[in-house]
């Protein structure tokens, strides 16, 4: 039996084409199958009508760097740089279990949901020895929260002992670490046009990971046909050490290890030239901007508007939970806006180019623009519906401008492949309540681990 879901009176923002006034868009059988203005065409009876009067119809937003399991270790290292915030963090870190990982996806997806996510990109590099089966843990976290998940399956061989940062108690061999990620691709991964669960090949960093896994990283996600995706010239730092240990820029450096292309993307980028600029855009390469965790960590603030005018592909990321405490994902449509304007004036980004960095261009930075990140018929269902009818949003005359500029409006609903995750500011899937929780416990279990 066919199942079909019909909002109506929505400003509708298709992000890729024109937008209505007083729109309609038709979900069904988790696909959408007609976008346009005034009331919907004729459905077949006992479809659900959704009233979208007051609200604004958006794509799903899509989330392109995240790392859930630092729900467990918020608000440490307050006042630290990226570099002292990690060393602290790796002494609580080292001791993550499947356990964990389970509860932090729980709340940290949950959390992402009700603030209009549909798809989310994890980059989970820590896997400690004997701690159970964490992509495992994490897969099934994000199936009962009912989103999208893109698995950056991460890793690191490169300890204190051989110059990196972590510690070597939580590093992987070189061949443990391909033989892990390639399981987890081979267990995981689905190709499918509305899949639910994709897993990515994600070296953690140029300071934790070895050249030889950088690059037998490369040929493996090429050989699975998966993505890329890094961390990469987020401080100062990391490009004087780039600069001393390997005699080029950070973005010289993935060069030569065949780390720029059309299915690799960065997190960060915040520090480029105007020729890392250029030949970013010119592979395709991908950017999860991430405003908040950069603000945060004082690591500088991304040149957005000269990689969006260069043509680059770029998405917005909340990133750690650890590192951007409790940031809602429509939230980064706002920082990054403030960000761009910071820098380069009033012109430098729009709320409508906000809007799209958090939908289209970030399914693009995922590889995933032909089913995801706008409202067009064939594309996957997954829709945003953003209440600005209220108290304040009232007067703004622009909805897109009520989303973006201000704080994130009420989610009056969230479809997931038509399937509703969010009713009224409320999870239909699993409860806020028992998210919660479980972030609570994963807390409580990881420091008392890590405090005997």
């Amino acid at each position: 039996m066919s199942r079909t879901v019909v909002i109506e009176g929505a400003h509708v923002v298709t992000v890729d084409g024109p937008e209505y006034a007083d729109g309609h868009v038709v979900v069904r059988d988790g696909r959408i199958t007609a976008v346009g203005p005034g009331p919907a065409p004729r459905v077949e009876e006992g479809a659900e009508r959704v009233d979208g009067r007051g609200c604004v119809a958006t794509p799903g937003l899509v989330n392109t760097h995240n790392h859930l399991y630092q729900w467990a270790t918020q608000g440490l290292f307050a006042d630290g740089t990226l570099f002292e915030w990690l060393v602290g963090s790796y002494e609580i870190w080292h001791r993550l279990d499947a356990g964990v990982v389970s509860g932090t996806t729980s709340a940290g997806l949950a959390h992402l949901a009700l603030s209009g996510c549909t798809t989310a990109s994890d980059h989970h590099y820590i896997f400690p020895s004997g701690r159970g089966d964490i992509a495992a843990a994490e897969v099934e976290a994000a199936r009962e929260v009912g989103i999208r998940l893109d698995l950056a399956r991460g890793s690191m061989d490169r300890g204190k002992s051989q110059g990196g940062l972590p510690p070597d108690s939580v590093v992987e061999t070189l061949e443990g670490a391909l033989a892990g990620t390639a399981a987890a691709i081979d267990a995981h991964h689905d190709a499918s046009f509305d899949s639910m669960t994709r897993v990515a090949v994600a070296p953690c960093s140029p300071f934790s990971v070895s050249r030889e896994l950088m690059v037998e990283g490369a040929a493996l996600a090429r050989e699975k046909g998966v993505r890329l995706h890094t961390h990469l010239a987020e401080t100062v730092d990391e490009e004087e050490q780039c600069l001393a240990e390997f005699g080029c820029t950070p973005v010289e450096y993935a060069e030569k290890l065949g780390w720029l292309g059309e299915d690799v993307w960065f997190a960060h980028a915040v520090h480029l030239s105007d020729a890392a600029i250029g030949r970013i855009a010119a592979t395709g390469t991908g950017i999860a901007h991430c405003p908040t965790s950069n603000a945060r960590l004082g690591a500088g603030i991304c040149r957005v508007t000269e990689l969006l005018e260069a043509g680059a592909r770029v998405g917005l990321g909340v990133d750690g939970p650890a590192s951007s405490e409790l940031t809602l994902m429509a939230g980064e449509m706002h920082q990054a806006l403030m960000m761009a304007r910071a820098r380069g004036g009033p012109q430098a980004l729009s709320a409508r180019q906000s809007l799209e960095l958090a939908t289209l261009g970030g399914a693009r930075v995922l590889g995933r623009d032909t089913e995801l990140g706008s409202l067009s018929a064939g594309k996957v269902g997954d829709v945003a519906l953003w209440r600005v009818d209220g108290f304040g949003y009232d007067v703004i005359a622009d909805p897109v401008v009520a989303l973006t500029f201000g704080p994130v409006p009420p989610l009056e609903r969230l479809l997931v492949g038509g399937n509703t995750v969010v009713d009224r500011g409320e999870l239909r899937t699993l409860s806020a309540e028992t998210a919660a929780a479980r972030g609570r416990a994963a807390h409580r279990s990881l420091i008392q681990e890590v405090s005997r």
